[in-house]
Parts: C-alpha cells; sequence; structure tokens
C-alpha cells in the first residue's frame, strides 16, 4: 500500500470510475426520489418499474464486464486494433438485447407490473413509466460498451465528465416536471420525468459518438469487424459467464424486490430508499472493483503476473477499509434521509431497520465487489461467480425468503436480513478463492493487424 505509483494508477481510475457509479445510481434512482415529493405510490410504482430497467442494465453490466475484461488486457498489449473489434462486437450485442427489451416494455408494460405487485394504482403508474422509458432502451446499450472501453484504457475520466451532464440535465428536466409543468398531477409528471430521462440518454449517446471522433476507438457498424472468429470465441468464453453471473444475481435481487412487493405498500416504499442509499454509499467500494480490474488485466496482459498479484493483494485491503467507511457513512446519512423522504409512519419504521441491516453489510459487499466482480474477472476466472451466486442465491437465499414470507410468516424486518444474507455467506468463500490464485491468468491473442 506504500506504493505510491500504484496507487497514483488506482487512485486516476476509482475517483472518476466511482463518480460514475455514484451517476449511475443517481440517474436510476433520482427520478424516485423527486417523484417522492409528489406522493408516496408514484415513488412505488417507478421504485418497481425501475425492476425492468435494472434487468438490462443486468445485461449491459455482463456484456461491458466482457469487453472491459479483454479491452484492459489488449490494453496492456497496446493493441488498439483488436480493442476497436471488441467494442463492434460488444455493440452489436447489446443493440439485440435492448431490441428486445424495448419491445417488451412498450407493448406489455401492465404484465410486467404485476409481477412486482397487485396494486392497481402501482400498475397504471408503472405501466405509464414503463411505455416511455422504454425509448431509451435503444441507445443506452451503445453507451456503456463506449464507456466500458475507454474506462480500460485508463481513461475514465471522459465517461465521467458525459455521465455527469447528462444526470445534471436529467434533474433539471424532472425539476421542471414536476414542480413547473404538473404540480400535483401524478400521472404526467411520471410521463414527464421518464421523458425526461430518455433525453437525458439521447444527449449521452451524442456525446460518446463526439467523443469517439477525436480519440482512438471508433464507432462502426456493427458486424463489420467480428471477422475474428478466435476473438469472438474469446469474447462469448469470458462474457457469458459474467453475464450469466449478472442475471443470477440481479434476477434474484428481482424476485425479493416481487417478494418484498407482495408483502405491503409501506415495505415497498422502505425498500426503495434503503435500496437507494446503499447503492449510493458503497460507490467507491464499486471504484475500487472497477479500478483494480483495470490494472489487473493491464498487467496480465502484459505479462507481469507479479505485479497483478501484487495488485490483488492491495485491492483486497482497500476493499476491506472502504466497506467499513461506506458502513459508516450509511449510518450518519440516515437522519438525513428521513428529512428527505416522505414516508408514512409504519414504513419509517422498516426503513429505520432497513439502514442498520444494509450499513453492516457494506463489509462483505465490498470484498465481493473486489474480488469476484474485480480481481477474478480481470484474469479470466470468471466462472466462479456465477456458480457463487447461483447457489447462494437461488439454493438458499431464495428458498428461505419465500418461506419467511409466505410460509412462516415472519416480520418484514426478520425477511430483509434474510434476503440480504448473500452477501455474508460469498465473502469468505471469494476469499479462499481468491488466494487459490487462480485468476492469474493472461487471455490475449496475437492477431494481424490489418
Amino acid at each position: 500500500m506504500r506504493d505510491k505509483h500504484f496507487n497514483r494508477q488506482l487512485l486516476n481510475l476509482v475517483i472518476p470510475i466511482a463518480l460514475q457509479n455514484l451517476i449511475s445510481s443517481l440517474a436510476v434512482t433520482i427520478d424516485i426520489f423527486m417523484l417522492g415529493f409528489i406522493n408516496q405510490s408514484t415513488m412505488s410504482a417507478v421504485s418497481l418499474a425501475g425492476q425492468i430497467t435494472f434487468v438490462l442494465t443486468l445485461f449491459y453490466m455482463g456484456l461491458a464486464a466482457g469487453v472491459g475484461i479483454l479491452t484492459a488486457q489488449y490494453w496492456g498489449k497496446k493493441d488498439l486494433m483488436t480493442i476497436e473489434r471488441v467494442f463492434s462486437i460488444g455493440c452489436t450485442m447489446s443493440i439485440i438485447i435492448s431490441a428486445i427489451f424495448f419491445g417488451i416494455s412498450l407493448l406489455m408494460p401492465d404484465q410486467l407490473m404485476r409481477f412486482f405487485t397487485n396494486d392497481v394504482e402501482l400498475i397504471q403508474y408503472g405501466s405509464s413509466f414503463l411505455r416511455v422509458i422504454s425509448f431509451s432502451y435503444l441507445i443506452s446499450g451503445i453507451s456503456q460498451m463506449y464507456f466500458s472501453v475507454i474506462r480500460s484504457m485508463e481513461n475514465a475520466r471522459v465517461s465521467a465528465w458525459i455521465s455527469s451532464m447528462c444526470l445534471i440535465l436529467n434533474i433539471l428536466l424532472n425539476v421542471i416536471s414536476i414542480f413547473i409543468l404538473y404540480p400535483g398531477n401524478s400521472e404526467k409528471a411520471i410521463v414527464a420525468v421518464a421523458f425526461s430521462t430518455v433525453l437525458a440518454r439521447i444527449v449521452e449517446f451524442g456525446c460518446c459518438i463526439i467523443h469517439s471522433i477525436k480519440s482512438n476507438i471508433k464507432f462502426r457498424l456493427p458486424l463489420r469487424d467480428m471477422v475474428q472468429r478466435n476473438l469472438i470465441k474469446d469474447f462469448l468464453r469470458y462474457t457469458l459467464p459474467v453475464q450469466g453471473n449478472y442475471i443470477v444475481w440481479g434476477c434474484a435481487l428481482t424476485v425479493t424486490s416481487a417478494i418484498i412487493g407482495h408483502i405491503n405498500a409501506d415495505m415497498v416504499a422502505a425498500n426503495s430508499v434503503a435500496s437507494v442509499v446503499k447503492n449510493l454509499v458503497i460507490v467507491l467500494c464499486g471504484g475500487i472493483a472497477s479500478g483494480g480490474s483495470v490494472l489487473v488485466g493491464k498487467y496480465l496482459g502484459n505479462g507481469e503476473i507479479e505485479m497483478a498479484k501484487r495488485a490483488g493483494k492491495i485491492l483486497n485491503v482497500y476493499a476491506i477499509l472502504f466497506g467499513i467507511v461506506a458502513g459508516i457513512t450509511l449510518l450518519l446519512l440516515k437522519p438525513i434521509v428521513f428529512l428527505l423522504v416522505n414516508l408514512d409512519d409504519q414504513a419509517q419504521i422498516y426503513l429505520s431497520g432497513m439502514l442498520l441491516v444494509c450499513a453492516y453489510c457494506c463489509i462483505p459487499k465490498s470484498i465481493n465487489s473486489t474480488t469476484i466482480g474485480g480481481i477474478f474477472v480481470a484474469g479470466g476466472d470468471s466462472r466462479f461467480g456465477f456458480w457463487c451466486d447461483t447457489i447462494v442465491m437461488w439454493g438458499i437465499i431464495l428458498p428461505l425468503g419465500y418461506m419467511s414470507a409466505f410460509v412462516w410468516h415472519l416480520s418484514p424486518l426478520t425477511i430483509f436480513i434474510i434476503i440480504n444474507l448473500d452477501e455474508v455467506i460469498k465473502a469468505p468463500i471469494a476469499l479462499m478463492r481468491y488466494f487459490k490464485f487462480k485468476w492469474l491468468n493472461d487471455i490475449t491473442r496475437n492477431y494481424v493487424q490489418n
């Protein structure tokens, strides 16, 4: 940890990536918080509708991770042509997935909302939001692939600046929609807020195109450079397990949201706020995981195995420290949260307990993000996370959560504790896997530059 050069490299990546993680979290949740100024129902409805966007984001995260793995290692070799081809593959796949989610959200929003709740009012509000927000899906994936590439090329500041500008735009448009155009009109305010998000994503995409004109990575027609069969095989080999990991984990979270959604409306509202706050305080943990992944991948691609091993040790120490800081920060923010949100008395009681649980989970969450989602993935050891989440989430947590809610009829806070035990279970398993050092792999090839 006294290596100044490594710390400087890590800091240059962690701060911008953490900032972008914060912005991404805010971009997803700012609509929820601001609609809370209207009433609890609009906030809860958009929170549940946001689960569809969350599932799509999981696909983006998996593809972006695959793009990032290969980009970081080929960046170590300074092979820009192969990086450009990796970007093209990622864009092609993201367009296909985005089109599917766009069609489902536009044509079947009521059916999607009924999966999460039986409340007629929440279904109505959530469906209106989904129909409009679905148009943002058509371009969001390409932007995420571009951000992943430039971050893995140690240029994280650009993506942070673009995301910051679009977040500010989104907030300003939300303020106009909620407080000026449609104050007190829930239905129209929700549609306007969704449109604001779509417009922000359009601006984000435009900024990515403008930046690419001046950079080494160009936007190309999908499939144009997908001619290297070995590269496609490598992409699928290292992307599919990560993609599967995100889907397994994210769909499990979506199911837990559905479990909570069928308990009562106060539980939904409290969980919406607790999830937002937790996601905000762990952004630095995510920055360590993503920034560390770039450096470890670069070292491995350049053949510096011992340096990658050393970097992994330092990252684990930082993960623990940042997890502690995140937990303390959450506890300090607790009084402020209650001042900012307008919840019923019972929902406030639920929220108080949920925030305490989330604070304690920050440390194992940070460890798991850094090891499973950062170090292992950088070295091509992406299958471990998939199997770990499959067994823990679907084999342990979800069955216990279902039984607790609908068979044993335990208290709402007890149910919340049970469905948040996954990080605690995975942390020691991840550390044991780390010390076997099976993640130290150079996965690059030598391609003909043409």
